[in-house]
């Protein structure tokens, strides 16, 4: 057991870094290098949130599926995460619909 255990932990090691990149909506790709991703377990609205600070770029899955946000500031993100609901944040304050397109990137 401990023998497996290690040899899993050298193969970790010694495996590259790769990069993830993720299709959005508009079938743009977003390469996640730059940007901090949590994977989301307390909402039944977003699986994971990625932000770039540098960018104010902000990338959610929500069913499956990545949207991404452009000129979203770090409060409305650190809201976001702590917010007691975390889709109903994003609903009314971040998803473009509500927004009324706030955080656009085609801009």
């Amino acid at each position: 057991m401990v023998r497996t255990l290690a040899l899993l932990l050298a193969q970790l090691a010694a495996a590259p870094i790769v990069s993830e990149t993720v299709e959005t909506g508009d079938r743009r790709p977003v390469d996640l290098a730059s940007f901090e991703c949590r994977d989301i377990n307390r909402s039944t609205v977003l699986q994971r949130v990625c932000y770039d600070p540098a960018r104010h770029d902000l990338v959610v899955a929500t069913g499956g599926f990545y949207a991404r946000y452009c000129g979203v500031a770090a409060e409305t993100v650190d809201r976001l995460l702590g917010a007691p609901s975390m889709g109903q944040f994003f609903n009314r304050h971040i998803r473009r619909e509500a927004a009324g397109g706030r955080y656009d990137c085609s801009a």
